[in-house]
């Protein structure tokens, strides 16, 4: 299928996974060769084992020698077989890396692999700081350099920007509308948010060849879910990634709470006896002094507040710990959102810092996980939406969360209506409008996947619209409304490339076996990393009316 250039129309049929679209189409399009003595564009002349030098489709249990050619759909590494092109995505391995892998699963047009074993490694590598890298699902990419990280970013979001949404590299517009991925200046300690799970029994990693990949040890933990597994606990003694205030905390529990005489007890999600299910720990700005500010959360199966005394009279003494809050979920569902919250300790919100903006955070608050990043993000964002300055604009904010990106640019404009489906999050929003003596925001629940043909019909038209949704992107409800609405400017800010891309087409070219007709045209696409060691990539797009 010819893909479309930048500024024109086409049509497409509808893709539930638009990620795999994209890997089925380069696997019929092999990347060519670096320089004469890089035959297979990978750094490395090939290998052809026996295995892989026939034609075959791989059967689930089969050990390869792959090598791995490019990061793709949360952070897989992309491997195919030699002379066939089949492709077989691998979790943890990277661009470059030669390694042995068992088949695991088959999905129709691809496979998933294991890694059982290195045999050269990757191009960019460099040792990982945190001791939990290799076994930890939540900075996988640790081990390869950051420049390299940012490359392979960029790369997915060009590749799908192609395949799924159909925009052409060969087009001379096409180098002015991607951007170069702005990077993220802290590296680590980035996160103002972590949720940590108890568990009755700790989980280790085993790197082996052999059937068994993980092992479970006797003893509590405290830490998080091992990669895919519900019921697995990886015991965690500090976390790179959340601030060292809140690294702080997590040691004083860590050090306290599997003392036998204070009688806490992990909950067991086999069984649904225990009383400890989460901790979450927050990081937030005090206004006056600019100094860090942490909210511990305790999620438990019941209301003992007696039991926790103990551990609260330790973690209070920390300076930087203002609240200490105990969510209570009675449910056997192992959510850290409670059914009742108390305030255990000092104050039931912490306080963040925005563009000049102060936020008020409560245990359970949607906030923008990165605070230093969303700075960043914010002001590309308002830059995207090109505001005339005159205070005319009407700006429809649509997943506006708590209002966050809203609020920021409502003193700039004429007025501001936000709409989200989570209650809490609006009062959340209300609350913060109020908090800067924002009047001109107005937000409102409602779920944007089931919208009918009179929504938006009690508004004024909005001059810009700013969408910011979750990663399954816009509904089909939600592209006709954007299309009938016809508003000058739409800023699509995305943590998905790939349902992104998809929503793209949809805004630009149509949907020809629906009888839509596309009226936007790209202007540009700027990647973000929010999340540095993460497959994680936030896009800034900008849609202009043709």
């Amino acid at each position: 299928m010819a893909v479309a250039a930048f500024p024109s129309c086409g049509a497409r049929r509808l893709n539930a996974r638009p990620w795999l679209h994209a890997v089925r189409s380069s696997a019929s399009s092999p990347s060519p060769p670096r320089s004469p003595t890089d035959v297979d564009g990978l750094g490395t002349a090939p290998t052809y084992t026996a295995a892989a030098s026939r034609s075959f489709f791989p059967k689930r249990g089969q050990t390869l020698e792959l090598v791995c050619e490019s990061l793709a759909f949360k952070g897989k590494g992309v491997c195919k077989v030699v002379d066939t092109g089949f492709v077989l995505m691998c979790d943890r391995a990277l661009p470059g890396e030669r390694f042995l892998g068992r088949v695991s699963r088959k999905k129709g047009n691809y496979a998933e692999v294991t890694k059982l074993k290195t045999i050269t490694p990757h191009w960019d590598l460099v040792e990982a700081p945190c001791e939990y890298a290799s076994s930890c699902g939540g900075c996988k990419t640790q081990n390869l350099a950051y420049e390299a990280q940012l490359r392979a970013k960029e790369q997915q979001v060009r590749d799908l920007i192609v395949r799924v949404g159909r925009f052409s590299d060969g087009d001379p517009e096409c180098a002015s509308v991607l951007k170069p991925i702005v990077p993220c200046d802290l590296k680590f300690h980035y996160r103002n948010k972590m949720e940590f799970s108890f568990g009755a029994r700790r989980w280790i990693q085993i790197d082996s060849l052999t059937d068994d990949q993980d092992q479970i040890q006797r003893g509590h933990a405290l830490g998080l879910h091992a990669p895919g597994f519900f019921d697995k606990v990886l015991h965690i003694e500090k976390c790179l990634l959340q601030s060292e205030a809140a690294n702080k905390v997590l040691a004083v529990v860590q050090d306290s709470w599997r003392d036998p005489d204070l009688n806490l007890s992990p909950y067991d999600v086999h069984t649904h006896a225990g009383f400890l299910k989460h901790l979450m720990l927050r990081t937030g700005r005090d206004v006056k002094t600019g100094l860090p500010e942490v909210m511990v959360n305790f999620v438990t199966s019941s209301y003992r507040p007696k039991l926790l005394e103990p551990l609260i009279n330790k973690i209070s003494a920390i300076p930087e710990v203002v609240s200490i809050m105990n969510n209570v979920n009675s449910s056997v569902g192992n959510t850290s959102v409670g059914e009742e919250e108390y305030k255990l300790h000092g104050k039931s919100t912490i306080t963040e810092m925005l563009r000049g903006l102060t936020f008020q955070i409560s245990a359970n608050s949607f906030f923008q996980t990165n605070s230093h990043q969303a700075e960043v993000l914010y002001k590309l964002i308002e830059d995207c939406a090109g505001l005339r300055g005159d205070g005319s604009e009407i700006v429809l904010d649509l997943f506006c969360g708590t209002g966050t990106i809203g609020l920021t640019i409502a003193k700039r404009v004429r007025h501001v209506y936000g709409y989200e489906v989570v209650a809490e999050a609006i009062s959340d929003a209300r609350r913060n409008a109020e908090l800067n003596d924002i009047r001109n925001g107005t937000f409102i629940q409602g779920d944007l996947n089931k919208i009918n043909d009179k929504f938006g019909s009690d508004l004024p038209k909005a001059d810009i619209v700013i969408l910011d949704p979750n990663r399954p992107g816009l509904h089909m409800k939600l592209i006709k409304y954007l299309l009938k609405l016809q508003a000058a400017r739409v800023v699509y800010v995305s943590c998905n490339p790939a349902t992104c891309a998809r929503d793209l087409d949809y805004l630009c070219h149509g949907v020809a076996d629906q009888g839509i007709r596309g009226c936007y045209q790209l202007k540009s696409i700027q990647p973000v990393d929010m999340f540095p060691h993460t497959p994680h990539i936030e896009c800034v797009c900008l849609l202009e009316l043709r």
